[in-house]
């Protein structure tokens, strides 16, 4: 993801010829309905696919506030995360993403994999996504639970120290433990946990 990306956009308003709101004299706002956009890399690979009911475009800062986001993340033109949220706000040229409130990120490929969230901050030159507040992952198997999150390109997910684990049976809980860091494999689904000086403590297979 650190190659140059070429946005291309897509805005229904500027097809529909909206008239713009002046607010406080300074700032022009401009209203979009129904928004449907999608971003591209030069290489014309699909990046992201934002979807809103109601969102303002502020044409001096160029930023993008969302209500009510739905968010759809693709990897080689396939759809891998869907994410949700109260609402985000698109800047820098529609290259970072901010999305705060009731964050839900799925996994379309582990469809019980489901992430929360308070805050999402993703930049698409790079290929890390940042969560931070009241974090939870949960499946059918455990519960993780911290402050701040890195979900990286190969799907792992570390949590940051402290951080809690709860471990299901039967979708019943049958025991609680802290930690330090620990890292999901999506894809494995294996959990591991290490300390400060890297060593594995533990390291689990569902």
């Amino acid at each position: 993801m650190n190659n140059i990306y070429k946005l291309i956009i897509i805005f229904p308003f500027l097809i529909l010829g909206c008239k713009p709101s002046v607010i406080d004299g300074s700032r022009i706002m401009q209203k979009i309905d129904s928004l449907d956009m999608n971003i591209y890399s030069n290489q014309g690979e699909k990046i992201y696919r934002i979807i809103s009911p109601n969102s303002i475009y502020d044409i001096v800062k160029q930023t993008i506030s969302v209500k009510k986001t739905t968010i759809n993340l693709f990897k080689n033109n396939e759809l891998e995360y869907i994410i949700n949220s109260d609402e985000s706000k698109l800047s820098n040229n529609n290259k970072i993403i901010e999305l705060k409130g009731n964050v839900k990120l799925k996994n379309v490929l582990q469809d019980n994999d489901i992430l929360y969230s308070d805050n999402f901050i993703w930049n698409i030159d790079d290929s890390e996504y940042l969560l931070k507040g009241n974090i939870k992952f949960e499946n059918e198997n455990i519960i993780l639970n911290s402050n701040k999150a890195i979900l990286n390109s190969d799907n792992i997910i570390e949590f940051f120290n402290p951080v809690k684990y709860i471990i299901k049976k039967d979708n019943k809980s049958i025991y609680e433990i802290n930690s330090e860091n620990a890292f999901y494999n999506i894809k494995t689904k294996a959990v591991s946990f290490k300390s400060k000086n890297k060593r594995v403590r533990t390291k689990l297979y569902f």
